[in-house]
């Protein structure tokens, strides 16, 4: 597993700076924005570099064209907030909400979801490129026509997630929970489980088991 990390020496000296004044700022850099809440905020075009969000509630809101580099996310809640056409970069979400976020059609590269409720999640048509995925809820999650490279799941709650054209060849699920899964033979093909999942699987042989 090598993903790379934000490197924490840039998060020694950040700036203060509060999330209801930065519409007009193109890119914010060395700063930290910690115990805000600013459900349906609207923003877009701003790039995020070296920055920590903390404690931050954005609800139901639309993130557009959003790039975050080298960013931590700490118990921040985003449920059901859309990040559209947005661009993460070596960030990290720790005991964060993102149930019923849409980060379809975004980027992501280098990310770690950690101790996060992501139930409901869509990540649809979106290139995913060394991803770990520890201790996450992802029950109801949604990928469909996903790009997948150097994915880990472990201990993932993936109860009735649905792939759909979304290759999990080389990708380990052996320590997760994937009962009523959505997916497909040619999908789930490649793939690493335990002989217990594999029962939760006989349905795509079209087979019962007595």
């Amino acid at each position: 597993m090598n993903i790379l990390k934000p490197q924490k020496v840039h998060f020694k000296e950040l700036m203060d700076i509060k999330l209801k004044g930065i519409q007009e700022i193109e890119k914010l850099e060395y700063s930290s924005l910690a115990d805000e809440e600013c459900n349906q905020l609207k923003i877009r075009n701003i790039e995020f570099e070296y920055c920590k969000f903390r404690n931050i509630q954005i609800q139901n809101g639309e993130l557009e064209k959003l790039t975050f580099k080298d960013v931590i996310f700490e118990n921040c809640d985003f449920a059901n907030t859309s990040f559209i056409d947005s661009c993460f970069i070596r960030c990290e979400f720790n005991n964060c909400k993102l149930s019923g976020c849409d980060f379809s059609e975004n980027r992501l590269y280098n990310i770690g979801f950690i101790e996060t409720n992501a139930n409901y999640i869509n990540l649809s048509n979106v290139r995913i490129e060394n991803v770990l995925f520890e201790n996450v809820q992802m029950r109801n999650c949604y990928f469909q026509e996903t790009k997948m490279k150097n994915v880990y799941f472990e201990n993932t709650d993936l109860t009735q997630a649905q792939f759909f054209k979304t290759s999990l060849k080389g990708i380990d699920l052996s320590n997760c929970q994937i009962e009523q899964i959505a997916i497909t033979i040619e999908d789930i093909r490649g793939a690493t489980i335990d002989q217990f999942q594999a029962i939760d699987l006989l349905y795509l042989l079209g087979v019962k088991v007595k």
